[in-house]
């Protein structure tokens, strides 16, 4: 698929680079050097903003969200997003990649954190002022270690991270939750099934069988967790994927209906205006036009 958006890899930002895979700066310093970041890219790693002071306007895929001071932004890899900032914009930016944090911490996966979980399509969290001025100690410590030459730096900078996540997940999930953790981990077995699969196999019956469960517990799991049905999950998957080709991509809506495993462009057509209230040649036309 022909993009017409750059795609950062993390060696990008080298400057602020403690190794590869780990990057850590405050946001008006990260601008210096890097302010192309404000037009449309996505990046095939993780990262987390917090602001602390100014405003603007924040994209991530085709979501608008206002940005004010105690945001926190967190993007995933493939999604794309762009900023209008202020020019007294403030806070501190993170990048790392799966691997690095994943190989660190062993048993404990970055992805499994709710917030970085792909079904549950979470970008945004906002904190009340004593919860930005509790959780900015973490950042400020991370400043810190990064610009000293301290033994075992990494080791520190990770864990700092980490118990940032914890610190927002504390706050913002129910983590404690028993039956929510096991259900999250199921649910994160179908989402990873979903990305590998979703442009060929569309019947939720499909990914239960892959599952080893019956369609009827895996419905339960989505319905309790994100109030939706597997066969909502799979069509927004669809729609999500056909905005992003229908927006960066040069192809044509039938190829694209092609691609996504439509033999029949009537029923992709269908099923895009019931999640959206259009058709996809309206959907791209009003880009264009808005563009």
């Amino acid at each position: 698929m022909k993009k017409t958006y750059p795609i950062y890899d993390i060696q990008n930002f080298n400057r602020n680079l403690i190794q590869e895979g780990l990057y850590v700066n405050t946001f008006s310093k990260h601008l210096i050097n890097n302010s192309f970041i404000e037009r449309s890219h996505g990046h095939n790693f993780y990262l987390l903003v917090l602001f602390t002071k100014g405003s603007g306007i924040h994209k991530i895929d085709f979501n608008t969200f206002t940005i004010n001071p105690g945001c926190i932004y967190l993007i995933q890899p493939g999604q794309v997003h762009s900023w209008n900032l202020s020019k007294d914009i403030e806070g501190y930016i993170l990048f790392y990649t799966k691997d690095v944090y994943n190989l660190y911490f062993g048993a404990k996966r970055v992805e499994e954190y709710p917030f970085y979980q792909a079904s549950k399509n979470i970008s945004e969290v906002r904190l009340n002022e004593p919860e930005v001025r509790s959780l900015e100690i973490y950042f400020q410590l991370l400043i810190k270690e990064n610009l000293a030459s301290n033994t075992r730096k990494l080791d520190k900078l990770l864990n700092l991270i980490d118990i940032i996540h914890i610190e927002i997940s504390r706050k913002h999930f129910q983590e404690n939750n028993i039956d929510l953790h096991s259900y999250n981990h199921k649910l994160e077995q179908f989402n990873t099934l979903l990305e590998h699969y979703y442009k060929t196999e569309k019947a939720p019956s499909f990914y239960a069988s892959k599952m080893n469960m019956s369609l009827k517990h895996l419905n339960r799991i989505c319905n309790y967790v994100l109030n939706k049905t597997v066969t909502i999950l799979i069509a927004e998957k669809v729609v999500i994927e056909s905005k992003r080709m229908l927006t960066f991509s040069t192809k044509s809506v039938g190829e694209i209906a092609q691609e996504l495993g439509f033999e029949n462009y009537s029923y992709f057509s269908r099923l895009f205006k019931k999640y959206t209230q259009t058709v996809p040649s309206k959907f791209r036309a009003r880009l264009k036009a808005e563009n």
